[in-house]
C-alpha cells in the first residue's frame, strides 16, 4: 500500500521566514544573483493609497492597485525602470527610454507580500511585468533548483533583504483546470503527460504546494497541435513541509481536473515511462551543473530551511519511499533534500 494514501494534509499556512547567510550570499555573488539596487522592499512599503484589483469579469484578483505621492514616485519610477533594465539589458537605460511604469499592485495574501511592478512601452502599449519581493531563503533555493534542475531558465537577482523575479508567462493553472482543459482543441493526452513530468520534477526536487494557482500552462503551437509545458511560478515551499505528499501536485485538490483527465488519457505504463524520462533528462541536467549544483548544496548546509520537527517527519516518510533508514538519520533539510534528489536518480520511480 502507498504511504500516499489521502488528500487531508495541507502546507502550513504561516511559513517561518529565512533570512539569507553569508555562504550563500557568496553563492549568489559568485553566480551573477547579488546586485546594487537603488530599490529595497522596503521603499515599496511607502505608499498612501490602495484600491481593490479587479480582474476583467470585476472578480477581486487578491492584490491591491498602490499609489504614492509625487516625491515618492519622482525617487521610486526611476529606481524600478533601472532594475527591469538590469533584468533586460544590462542596466543599459539608453534602449529602454520609451518604458514606463505603468501600474504597481501589492498582494497581501501569502507569506512573500509581492509587489508586482507593470512596465509599459510608450511606443506600442506592450506590457511586461516583474515582482519585488523580501529575500528569504527557501524561496531562493527554490529559484536556484528550477533554474539548474528544470528545462526552465529562470532570471532574478537579489540585494540585501530584496529579491526581484521576472513574470513567468503562462496560463494561470486555476483558470486553465476550471475554463480550458475540456476544451476539444487541445491534446489532452499531451496535457496528462505533462502534468506527470511536472508532478515527477517537483517531488524530485522537493518542491511544495504546487496547487493549480501556484502554476502557469505555457502552451506552444507546434506542427500538429500544441506543446504543453507546466511551470512553476512560487517557490515559497521549497523543501520546507514535513509531509511526503506535499510534494506531489496529484494530491492536491485543487489539481483534480488534470489528475482525472490523467487517468482517463493515458494508462499505467505511458506514466511509468514519462516519470523515467523527466528524471533521466534531470539527472543528465545535474551531470552538466554538477559543481553549480554542489555549490548550492555546499552553502545550503550553513542555512535552516525549515523547522527540525518537518525535517525529522519527512526523513521518516523518505526512509519508508526508499526503503533506507538513512534518511531518518538526517537532521538537516538541505541534506536531507541532495539525498532524495540522488536516490531518486539511482533508483526506478515507484507507484505512488
Amino acid at each position: 500500500m502507498s504511504i500516499l494514501n489521502d488528500r487531508n494534509d495541507v502546507p502550513s499556512k504561516k511559513k517561518i521566514f529565512y533570512p539569507i547567510q553569508n555562504p550563500l550570499r557568496q553563492y549568489l555573488i559568485k553566480f551573477d544573483r547579488e546586485v546594487d539596487l537603488p530599490i529595497q522592499y522596503t521603499d515599496m512599503l511607502r505608499f498612501n493609497l490602495s484600491t481593490p484589483l479587479l480582474d476583467k469579469n470585476d472578480k477581486d484578483t487578491l492584490w491591491q492597485t498602490v499609489y504614492y505621492d509625487e516625491t515618492e514616485m519622482n525617487e521610486l519610477y526611476p529606481g524600478l525602470k533601472y532594475i527591469y533594465a538590469l533584468m533586460h539589458a544590462s542596466g543599459r537605460l539608453e534602449v529602454m527610454d520609451h518604458l514606463s511604469v505603468s501600474r504597481i499592485d501589492y498582494c497581501t495574501f501569502g507569506n512573500s507580500k509581492p509587489f508586482r511592478v507593470r512596465i509599459i512601452n510608450r511606443l506600442n502599449d506592450n506590457y511586461d511585468h516583474f515582482y519585488v519581493k523580501r529575500a528569504d531563503t527557501s524561496r531562493i533555493y527554490g529559484l536556484e533548483l528550477e533554474h539548474i534542475l528544470s528545462p526552465n531558465r529562470i532570471s532574478y537577482i537579489t540585494n540585501q533583504e530584496t529579491l526581484i523575479e521576472e513574470h513567468i508567462p503562462g496560463l494561470p493553472g486555476d483558470v486553465f483546470c476550471e475554463e480550458y482543459i475540456t476544451d476539444v482543441k487541445f491534446n489532452q493526452t499531451r496535457i496528462s503527460k505533462e502534468f506527470v513530468k511536472f508532478n515527477e520534477r517537483c517531488f524530485v526536487r522537493l518542491l511544495g504546494d504546487m496547487r493549480s494557482y501556484n502554476f502557469v500552462v505555457d502552451i506552444t503551437p507546434d506542427i500538429e497541435g500544441n506543446q504543453y509545458r507546466i511551470r512553476a511560478i512560487d517557490f515559497d515551499q521549497q523543501s520546507y513541509e514535513g509531509k511526503l505528499r506535499l510534494y506531489l501536485p496529484q494530491f492536491f485538490k485543487e489539481n483534480n481536473n488534470l489528475v482525472f483527465l490523467g487517468i482517463d488519457a493515458i494508462n499505467e505504463k505511458s506514466m511509468k515511462q514519462y516519470q523515467q524520462e523527466e528524471r533521466s533528462i534531470i539527472s543528465h541536467r545535474i551531470k552538466l551543473g554538477r559543481y553549480r549544483i554542489n555549490e548550492l548544496f555546499e552553502a545550503s548546509l550553513y542555512d535552516e530551511v525549515a523547522p527540525l520537527e518537518k525535517t525529522l517527519a519527512l526523513g521518516k516518510e523518505l526512509a519508508l519511499y526508499h526503503n533506507d533508514k538513512k534518511f531518518t538519520k538526517i537532521k538537516h533539510m538541505g541534506r536531507l533534500v541532495k539525498a532524495h534528489l540522488y536516490a531518486c536518480l539511482v533508483n526506478k520511480p515507484s507507484k505512488l
